[in-house]
């Protein structure tokens, strides 16, 4: 963060100082006590079960809502604090902001984005991990540094007005929307209100911004009349487009990327065919902000999956392939998983294996989605259908009480040769089935 006395903080966020207001803060700010930054911000949330206040001792400097052991910023929100701080940094070092957001692939195209701006090089910063709400967006923004050129933020939103809230925080120049999807709708109410909330994003351009947009999804393409920014798509119709995508033995893409009439050669590091979308929504966002074409295609390239547990593979000694892909789930990322499994197995001598957990956040869709995604399976040819968890069993398949059931069939029934997917939403906890399947 860039360098701020206690007396200057409380300024701009209307907060009053309890210790030396002459302290300063030059390191990020941060959450969890345990892992404190080198001259940072503890941020003291009191939460439902636990109240950051009590673990202040030994912090460098506190933003709270009562006075600590360690000097201390006092405000009434400490979350709105937060909040108006990170629109301070933000607006001093003016880095070019990109937003993504949509309802999968944000955290993978975020990845890819960063790689392709140098993030950790000390130029550009990003969302770490998946950070992207109303507290991960300030606190990325706060890891700004004076030299900071590009700062790449990951949005989600779970309800109208969200997205709005986080570009107040955070304006950003360039803004990406991936999709459409059925992720949340149990939360939001209906399709249609994920896309109004999703098109926050793009509202929130000025018209020197570029709003990048998904051709191939209807709902986002549409959002092109809610921006007075630029558009520029990306898609297989896109203006941003690609050509003769062929897989290696490990589902990785190759294709030519193309733009303006020119084109440049990628090779992914990442499995699955859909990671091509992802890949041309990063390079769009970089092609935007004026990043090379030829760049751009080096550095996707050279990027390397940055999260566990999204499409990762691992190769047990006796030769069983498991695909790790429960970071999350959702019809649409399920079924890109299903198609990946698929592709995988091909010239593998054993069967392709579906582990399935929980859909979550779907509302009243929910068995009908769950029944669909296993209707893709079949229809795919994927051999075995293992469904975890009574909400997972309209999927069909090899219905199994929970994921240590789940993982005492595999042990029982799986062995080299096969190839297994593993996923299921975040909550149910799928990577544990991935990781005692490999260890």
């Amino acid at each position: 963060m860039i360098a701020i006395s206690l007396a200057d903080l409380a300024a701009v966020v209307g907060g009053t100082v309890h210790g030396d207001p002459a302290t300063v803060v030059d390191g990020a700010a941060y959450l969890d006590s345990r892992r404190p930054e080198p001259g940072g911000l503890f941020v003291a949330i009191a939460g439902e079960h636990a109240d950051g206040h009590a673990y202040a001792a030994g912090a460098h400097a506190v933003l709270g809502s009562r006075p600590t052991a360690a000097p201390t910023v006092v405000v009434r929100d400490p979350q709105v604090a937060l909040a108006r701080l990170a629109r301070h940094v933000v607006d001093r070092v003016a880095p070019t902001t990109f937003a993504i957001t949509g309802s999968h692939g944000k955290t993978t195209t975020k990845d890819l984005l960063a790689a392709v701006l140098g993030a950790g090089s000390g130029d550009c910063v990003a969302t770490a991990g998946n950070l992207n709400n109303e507290l991960g967006v300030p606190l990325t923004c706060l890891r700004v540094v004076p030299g900071t050129r590009e700062l790449v933020l990951e949005m989600g939103a779970r309800g109208l007005g969200h997205l709005a809230w986080l570009c107040e925080v955070a304006p950003p120049q360039v803004a990406g929307v991936l999709a459409v999807g059925s992720a949340h709708v149990g939360e939001f109410g209906s399709p249609a209100l994920v896309a109004a909330a999703k098109g926050e994003l793009v509202e929130a351009l000025a018209p020197s911004g570029v709003a990048v947009l998904n051709a191939d999804d209807p709902a986002v393409a549409a959002m092109a009349g809610r921006t007075t920014a630029r558009v520029l798509t990306f898609g297989t119709a896109g203006d941003v487009s690609w050509r003769s995508i062929a897989l290696d033995g490990r589902g990785r893409p190759s294709f030519v990327l193309t733009h303006e009439g020119r084109q440049a050669p990628v090779r992914l590091a990442l499995s699955g065919r859909h990671q091509v979308a992802n890949a041309a929504a990063a390079a769009a966002m970089a092609l935007a902000a004026g990043h090379p074409l030829d760049e751009v295609a080096t550095a996707l390239s050279a990027a390397r999956p940055a999260a566990a547990s999204r499409s990762t593979l691992g190769e047990r000694a006796d030769g069983l392939l498991v695909l790790d892909d429960s970071y999350n789930a959702n019809p649409e990322s399920v079924r890109a998983a299903l198609a990946t499994l698929v592709d995988l197995g091909r010239g593998r001598p054993g069967r392709t294996v579906a582990v399935l957990g929980e859909m979550r956040e779907l509302g009243a869709a929910s068995a009908a989605a769950h029944a669909a995604v296993g209707a893709v399976a079949r229809d795919a040819g994927v051999d075995v259908l293992l469904a975890v968890g009574e909400a997972a069993w309209p999927t069909g398949g090899e219905p199994v009480a929970d994921r240590d059931a789940a993982l005492a069939w595999l042990r029982a029934h799986v062995g080299p040769g096969d190839t297994v997917l593993v996923k299921g939403s975040r909550a149910v906890g799928m990577d544990a089935v991935a990781a005692g399947l490999l260890g």
